[in-house]
């Protein structure tokens, strides 16, 4: 009796050959998701920074002499532009930055509120010149659209501390995107912004 050949190596080859064509085509795909994805959700950029110091005295009721106490308080008004590359829309939720002092120190702190900008320019008047439209929290940015406008933040140091320190980098929380951080390069400083401590008496 004569059994009838059979041909694995064929059925191998019918079988490996569609498998095949299949990872390529996922390949192919993929590939073409990586090419049209941006790397980074948004697209942040500094297009410039001005640094108000102040110092405050703040008179004692002692009748000893040099018992006033005084605070120094940094102003930085940093304006930030944010470009949306996605399909989708980006939503900002909060703006807060850390300060990298020279010996290493970390001081974080949030942007101030709108409603409190008001405040810090009554309470200091050359500050309005430096001032700008300001980026607002909530704000909605539109596929292949931008937004900019000035974040005010406030550390309590001297300008000494900023200008020596280490790193400075302002982050943005994007709703469902998460955080994104770009440094506030010494580079996006003018010249002009370098002024002079402002003294303000305050009696307690």
């Amino acid at each position: 009796m004569t059994s009838t050949p059979v041909f694995y190596q064929s059925v191998q080859r019918n079988v490996l050959a569609p498998v095949l064509i299949a990872f390529l085509v996922m390949g192919l795909a993929i590939a073409f998701v990586i090419r049209i994805t941006p790397v980074r959700t948004a697209d942040l950029t500094i297009l410039h920074t001005a640094v108000f110091p102040t110092h405050t005295v703040f008179p004692s009721t002692s009748t000893l002499v040099n018992r006033d106490q005084s605070q120094d308080d940094l102003y930085v008004l940093t304006t930030l532009r944010v470009d949306d590359h996605l399909h989708l829309p980006l939503f900002l939720k909060d703006f807060t930055a850390t300060l990298t002092t020279a010996n290493g120190e970390d001081i974080t702190t949030s942007a101030t509120e709108v409603k409190d900008i008001a405040t810090v320019l009554m309470a200091f008047p050359a500050i309005k010149s430096l001032a700008s439209e300001p980026l607002l929290r909530e704000t909605m940015i539109v596929p292949g659209q931008s937004a900019e406008g000035m974040i005010l933040l406030h550390f309590p140091v001297t300008r000494a501390v900023w200008d020596t320190r280490r790193a400075a980098a302002l982050n943005v929380e994007l709703y469902h995107q998460g955080q994104q951080s770009i440094l506030i390069e010494r580079a996006s400083e003018t010249s002009s912004t370098r002024l002079r401590p402002q003294a303000k008496p305050i009696s307690q």
